[in-house]
This record gives C-alpha cells, structure tokens and sequence, in this order.
C-alpha cells in the first residue's frame, strides 16, 4: 500500500485507499488546477506568457494538488524517511518530453505487464510521464528504477526520485494513461534488494543489503547497518566519492583500511559489524578480516574531519531530501499533558485537534472579567490583561470550536449586558416619542455594556469604552475584517490603531465633534477580542501592517489540517456541570482588584525572555527577537490570568502551559507572517522557510568559519555576518575557539 496526503505541505499522511484515490482524481479543485496549468502552457507557447511566470504559476498551482507517496506508508502520519513502511512500488518520471501521451504508446502501452507498471500517467505539467510499477525481486528504489531505465532505454529519467518520502501530485483521471488498480492497491511486502547474478558482491551497490547472511551475521538487526538513521552503505558511497571514488586495482588494500579505519569510529570498533558493511572490491574473506583488524588495532583518537564531513553532508542532504518532498513542514509545538485546572476544564469537550487553538483563544474573554486590575512586568511597566487573540486556519478547518468555550465565559457579563442594554432602549424609546422642543432625559448611568457588536462603528466604540467605567470591551468575530467596521470615516487604518493602542498601557483614543449629538470623549483603550479567518486572508489582511505592531501585539493559533477522509471532530456536552466547574474560576476573576503580584510568573517572564534571546542569538533573526518581546508579555499575562483564576494560586502546570503557549505563538507569527516581514524591512524578497532554524544546532560539534558561511547561507543569510556571530557565540560560551577559523561546541539547549 503506498499514502495519500492533502497537499505538499500537508502534516498528515494516510493510507491511500482506492475510495480515496478516485476521490482524488475525480476531484474538481484537481481538475481546475491542471486545466489552469495546461492553459497557462498554451499562453507560453502563443507568447501570451514567460515562461518564468508560468514556472511561477505552476508551482503555486502544484502546491494545491493532493499528493501520492508512492514508495511507502508511514504509520506515524508524518512524511519522513526515517518512518517509511515500503510499499514495494517504484516510480519512475520522465520529464521534459513534448508529448507524453504518445511517449507512452510508442514504448510503454504494450510492455505494462512486462514490466509490472500499474498506474502511469500525464504529469501536471503535461510535459511529464510518471509510472508506478512493481519493483523487481532483490531490489531496492535505485536499483529498479536503474533496471527500469534499462528497459525503456531511457538515460535521462529523473535520479532524484529515490527517497521514501518522494511524493507525486495527483492527476485529473483523463491524464490517467493505465491503471491496473487490483495490483496497485495490492498488499506486498516490499523486497529487500539483493546482487543480480553476475553483479561485482564487492562493489558498493551490494552493501545497501548484503546477501547470504550466515547464522553469525542474523544476529546483526537492520537497526545495527545504520549509523543516526543513515545506512552504512550511504556513508560508505558518500566517503568514496569525496575520496576520489571507488578503488581500483592497485589501491584497494590501502583506500579500504583507511575507511574501516575512519568507519570504527560509527561502528563501536566492532570488527564483526565492519566485516559486514564493507565491501570487498574481489578481496578474499581472510584478507578483509585481517585488514578491517589491523584498522581496530590502532590507537582511538578522535573521529576524523573527513567522517564528520560525510554524515554532515548526508544529514543535510536528507533534509534537503524531506524539504523537497514536503515532508518538513514543522509542526507546532505539542500541547503539555499536564494543563492547568482551567485550561483543562475548557477543552475537556473539545475534539483533540482542536484543543490548542481553543487554549489559546480563551483567553480575551477570560480576561474581560478583570476590573481595576494591573499587573507590573519585569520592565516595571504596569499592564492590566489585554488579550487579542486571531485563529488562522484553513477553509473548513473548524474554527468555530472557540465559539461554544467562549460562550460560557461570557455567560455572566452578557446577563448584565441584557439589563443595561434593556434600560438603554426604554430610554431611546423615550427619547424618540419626545417631539425635538421638548426636554429630553439624559442618558441613564450605569450603562456598563461589556459586549461589544463585531460591525460596531468608530463613535459607537468611543461611546461604550467611555461608559465601560473602566471595564474591557468585548466581541468576538467571524471575521477578521469585520474589524474595518473601527476603520472611521476621516483616515483609513484606525482599526489597527486600535489594536495597538489597546495592547500598550494608558494610551488614550477618542474624537472631538462639534455637534451636539456627536460623541465628544478621550478614552483609555481597553478592549479584549477574539477574531478567525482563513490563513491566506489574515495574511492579506496585516500584509500592509506588517512593521507597524499590530502582528506581534496579537496571540495568534491555528488548527493543523485533518486527514482526507479523516472522521468528523465530536465534540463533548456543555452541561450545568460544565458551568458550575466554571463558575469558582469566573468569580475569582471578578472579585480581582487592584495591582496584583505574581512572583512566579515575573520569574518565568524573566527566564522565558532570556531564552528568546538566546534563540535570536544562535538563529541571527531578528524578526523573531522583535516578535519575541509582546509575545512574552502575552505570555506572562495568561500566566497572570491563570494565577487569579486559580485564587492566587501557583502550579507547575500553569508554567508548562505558558512556555508552550509562547512557543506555540511565535510558530504561528513566524509561520504566517516571518518571511513577510524580513522582505518588509530588507526590501528585498527573502526566499526560505518562514521559520528559522537554530543554526548552531545545523553544525557539527567541529566546526569551522566556511562551515558557519555554508549553514548561513542555506538558511538566506548573508556571509558578512558570520564572524560577528562567531564572537558572539563565543561571547556567550557557546563555542570555544580551537584554532583561529575553527570552533568547538560548548553547550547545546533542546528547547532551542
């Protein structure tokens, strides 16, 4: 069986049955895509279109498509190498032929059972044919498709098709060329590969999996003819090839003691093991054992630079292998187990996939309860709880699971809402029966109106801040540009002035009018909000803010996309049990007042900065330090919020709760909006992940100053940089200097 995934970028990947195969190929968004492409090809050859922009145009489209993962299944749901189950089909890609479809009926259409070819068909680009065919006994990936090429004596097919996680685009079903589906949905234990008769046992080809294991050997597991998860017989190739190649006559005695002697160091010295991976290359069996011994013999040292640049490259180039195929998306970082007795009451009827985003999105409401209450952070700013909070998802992802939480949060403000909202009428109904020359009754005192409508205009807002007696403002929005509602009539952009101003403490906000009907009022800005929108619809919509501090003043989440096919989220029932569960914590949050100490989460602020710091550090991004500075705030105000609602009381769980949700904040600004904003302040397109890796985690435990450039320059850095970030690191005890270009690791922090 091989996997189905949603798109490239897809975090999650299924079994491919043949319901959801033909759910795919019959799909209209796949149609519609390939169409666009096709035409699109057209226009280049009408001159209509560049072919820059329709290499542009059909990579955007690609990222659509739903995808194959022809070679294996992987059973954790995440597409890496390290977890694939082999299907025991290969696949095989011819590309750049004009006219595939007769391609295949001049070399392939009579051959399909032959060469055990189950599906082939029209690549999206229409200039592509792809086959998916049985793979041959005794072989592996390279091998069959090496056996295949043969077969159509084809010498250009693509070479780079050899890794597990490869994926292929789906194809609309009138690109489908063959298929024989009973023998590509069938189960089949793929086939470990093995030497053809006649192949040379001694060459490299023959190591990947060494045939005629003896009784010694089978003690030796698959696990063992690996080294971190690269076979052997990778390193062995890569070693070779930064060697000169592979011996020949009259240099195989001395290049093969030098790599058992460079092997021992990844082998335990384990002479067994070695005799095992290495290859022969016609020497005898005495000859190897008494070489690969003479190699074990010799004093240990430390590991040679040349073995530690071969697992360097083949680590970077399966990375680079995963990205390729999609499969490196990062996922958000997982939820704790242990939560907060709040927390994990709200969630308690939330489907599993959900429940990130509804722990983060609770928070405004929760903190809308707090009057009069301020809480002083390490910078000795006072700040009370304002909390913004944007969930970011795909179309039908569920971002209506923050709705019903939310709900019951603001049950006991909108009960008081009801009553001044029922006094505001009658007095409006008196106002109006009143002819315009009669005395007119002030408007009533009191008026705490909490809630807020979402399409509520700028007057109206000053006007309910101004009566709110000091209470936060709330709503909650489909929509994030319902927010335009507060954009005002006489500059464009008030709505985000809003946003920022509401964050930062005792900014003031209002208008002065002449008439006197008009609402004439300076107000403090307090005003807590929940908004949702697509993920490319919240792009657009901060995309002209992008440096000016609404994005790093917001919380923002997301809900990670489901499996195709994926059964319906079912959610819990919110009860009178869920309700007086709640009930302690909402009154604790609103008997709260005056300036309130927590010293545990001012200590958690201070140590929660630091490690920002000193992720900015090893990844040289200044994006995410800038970003890092309110998100930690945000941060330390739920810390706060958890504190009052718990009765002032402190928990480990609050601690793990809070870091997460920082770390989970900062994926989602760095994932939606990163890139963007580096392009926005450079002025220049940046092409790399929106994320950024720790870069010291990208080098090895030597290194030195070209391998700092190369690491740089992968991740889109400049060369320039790289000596004051040296000194820095070694400013921070992070590396030591060895000699004048070279480094040594000091220290190394997971969590970074």
């Amino acid at each position: 069986m091989f996997g189905i995934s949603n798109n490239v970028r897809s975090r999650v990947v299924r079994t491919c049955t043949p319901e959801l195969f033909h759910q795919a190929i019959h799909s209209p968004l796949v149609g519609r895509i390939c169409a666009e492409i096709a035409d699109a090809l057209e226009a280049v050859r009408r001159g209509e279109m560049t072919p820059e922009d329709f290499e542009t145009l059909k990579s955007e489209r690609k990222k659509q498509l739903p995808i194959f993962t022809p070679h294996a299944t992987f059973p954790g749901g995440r597409r890496l190498n390290s977890d694939a189950v082999p299907s025991g089909l290969s696949m095989y890609d011819i590309d750049h032929i004009p006219a595939p479809r007769e391609y295949f009926h001049e070399h392939v259409a009579g051959r399909t059972e032959e060469l055990g070819i189950v599906l082939a068909h029209v690549t999206p680009s229409t200039e592509g044919l792809r086959l998916f065919f049985i793979i041959p006994p005794e072989m592996g990936l390279e091998e069959a498709q090496r056996w295949m090429s043969h077969q159509l004596n084809d010498g250009s097919y693509d070479q780079c098709v050899k890794d597990y996680a490869r994926s292929s685009f789906a194809v609309p079903a009138d690109y489908i060329l063959y298929l024989n589906e009973a023998e590509l949905f069938r189960e089949r234990e793929a086939q470990k590969a093995k030497p053809h008769e006649g192949e040379d046992t001694g060459s490299i080809s023959s190591v990947r999996n060494p045939a005629g294991t003896s009784e010694k050997d089978a003690s030796v597991t698959s696990d063992e003819l690996a080294f971190k998860g690269i076979p052997y017989a990778d390193l062995i190739a890569r070693w070779f090839s930064l060697t000169g190649g592979e011996p020949v006559a009259g240099e195989r005695n001395d290049r093969l003691h030098r790599l058992a002697s460079h092997l021992r160091y990844i082998t335990d010295n384990n002479e067994s093991l070695l005799l095992r991976i290495m290859p022969r290359y016609g020497l005898e069996e005495e000859e190897m054992r008494s070489l690969i011994h003479s190699a074990c013999a010799s004093k240990f040292c430390s590991m040679p630079r040349l073995m530690k640049d071969v697992i360097q490259q083949e680590e970077q180039e399966r990375a680079q292998a995963e990205t390729e195929a999609g499969s490196d998306v990062p996922l958000p970082p997982p939820m704790p187990r242990k939560l907060p007795p709040l927390i994990r009451l709200l969630v308690s009827r939330t489907p599993e996939i959900y429940r990130p985003a509804v722990a983060h999105a609770v928070f405004p409401s929760l903190a809308a309860h707090l009057w009069k209450v301020k809480f002083r952070y390490i910078d000795n700013v006072e700040h009370e709880a304002t909390l913004m909070n944007v969930l970011m998802a795909g179309t039908g992802a569920g971002k209506d699971c923050i709705s019903e939480p939310i709900n019951r949060i603001m049950a006991d403000i909108r009960l008081r809402d009801e009553e001044n909202l029922r006094r505001e009428r009658e007095w409006k109904k008196e106002v109006n029966s009143r002819g315009a020359n009669k005395d007119r009754r002030q408007r009533p005192e009191g008026l705490v109106i909490q809630e807020i409508d979402a399409d509520m205009t700028n007057p109206a807002f000053v006007m309910r801040t101004a009566e709110a007696d000091g209470h936060f403002l709330y709503t909650k929005l489909n929509e994030i540009d319902q927010f335009d509602a507060l954009r005002g009539n006489g500059r464009g952009g008030q709505q985000f002035q809003i946003m920022c101003l509401a964050f930062d403490p005792g900014n003031r906000y209002g208008q002065t009018r002449v008439g006197t009907q008009s609402v004439t009022e300076k107000v403090t800005v307090r005003f807590n909000w929940n908004a949702a929108t697509t993920i490319q619809k919240g792009k657009r919509y901060f995309s002209k803010v992008l440096t000016d501090g609404p994005v790093s003043r917001i919380n923002f989440c997301t809900i990670p996309e489901r499996e195709i096919g994926a059964d319906m989220p079912v959610y819990g029932t919110y009860d009178a049990s869920f309700d007086e569960q709640l009930r302690p914590f909402i009154e604790n949050l609103t008997k709260a007042r005056g300036q309130i100490d927590c010293p545990q989460a001012f200590r958690l602020a201070t140590k929660l900065r630091e490690e920002n710091a000193e992720f900015a550090r090893l990844s040289q991004s200044r994006v995410y330090e800038n970003l890092s500075f309110r998100a930690n705030v945000i941060a330390w105000l739920k810390a706060c919020v958890l504190f009052v609602a718990s009765g002032y009381r402190w928990e480990k769980s609050i601690e793990d709760f809070v870091r997460w949700s920082l770390q989970y904040d900062m994926w989602c600004k760095m994932e939606f909006f990163g890139a963007a904003i580096e392009e926005a302040q450079d002025g220049r397109t940046v092409n790399r992940t929106p994320g950024r890796c720790n870069l010291l985690k990208l080098l090895p435990d030597e290194f030195s100053l070209a391998d700092a450039i190369r690491v740089r320059q992968a991740e889109g850095m400049d060369a320039e940089g790289t000596k004051g970030m040296l000194r820095q690191w070694v400013h921070r005890r992070y590396v030591t200097i060895v000699t004048n270009d070279n480094y040594s690791k000091l220290k190394y922090r997971k969590d970074n």
